[in-house]
């Protein structure tokens, strides 16, 4: 799909360069520093409460618990969430989303793609993304054109999160879209296996240490005489 993944990357970089990054350089450099971090933290604090649920429907019981107390606290004593006291008493985030937890389940990655605006995904993280936003901030309002203010507020909050990554890249990456791709692919690996993925294998790696004093001793031994030579 690297083809087809290319255009879209390709229009999704025209648009974010024409609209979403000076936009989100706007935001940043006019609204306050305690606005938008009580914007984030709100935002933040409602994401929680479907990163609880997805611990729990991976089987994290411990870590579920924890984001629990992250969302009531947050809830309680930071006016439902514009203050983030939970962090400064030791109850950090983890994020965990429906992608995540299909991977949990078994559900292998698939291929890797480019959605339109959206960005790097993947086949799976496709479908549980679509999930995701079906629990986002922007159900909760009834009427359509709170449901879309709220929708871009969270797309600008992303993109200003964003900002210092994205002209990081644009100064390290020689070919954008490869790096992008391996940055993600690597990024949701180590998040399915909570920072400790499995040590990948190859078919061409040597024969480990153990099995070299064997072969190196059969290899010395004299080999046998034929019949005919001992006679």
């Amino acid at each position: 799909m690297e083809s087809w993944n290319r255009r879209v990357f390709a229009f999704n970089d025209k648009v974010d360069r024409a609209v979403l990054k000076p936009v989100a350089e706007t935001y940043r450099d006019v609204v306050p520093v305690f606005v938008r971090t009580s914007i984030n933290n709100v935002l933040g604090n409602f994401y929680d409460v479907w990163s609880t649920a997805n611990h729990f429907l991976q089987g994290k019981f411990r870590t579920g618990a924890e984001m629990g107390m992250r969302v009531i606290t947050n809830t309680v004593f930071g006016a439902l969430g514009v203050m983030d006291p939970a962090t400064e008493m030791g109850l950090v985030r983890r994020s965990e989303d429906f992608g995540q937890t299909l991977g949990m389940w078994g559900v292998p990655t698939g291929p890797f793609v480019v959605l339109p605006f959206l960005g790097p995904s993947t086949l799976r993280d496709s479908v549980g993304y679509f999930a995701d936003r079906q629990v986002s901030p922007s159900v909760l309002p009834s009427g359509a054109a709170e449901q879309y203010t709220i929708t871009a507020l969270e797309l600008l909050n992303t993109r200003t999160n964003l900002l210092q990554a994205g002209n990081f890249v644009d100064s390290v990456a020689i070919d954008k879209y490869s790096f992008l791709r391996d940055a993600y692919l690597s990024r949701r690996r180590d998040a399915l296996y909570d920072g400790a993925p499995p040590m990948e294998t190859f078919d061409d790696e040597p024969e480990s240490p153990a099995a070299r004093p064997a072969a190196a001793a059969a290899s010395a031994a004299p080999a046998a005489k034929p019949a005919s030579a001992a006679r």
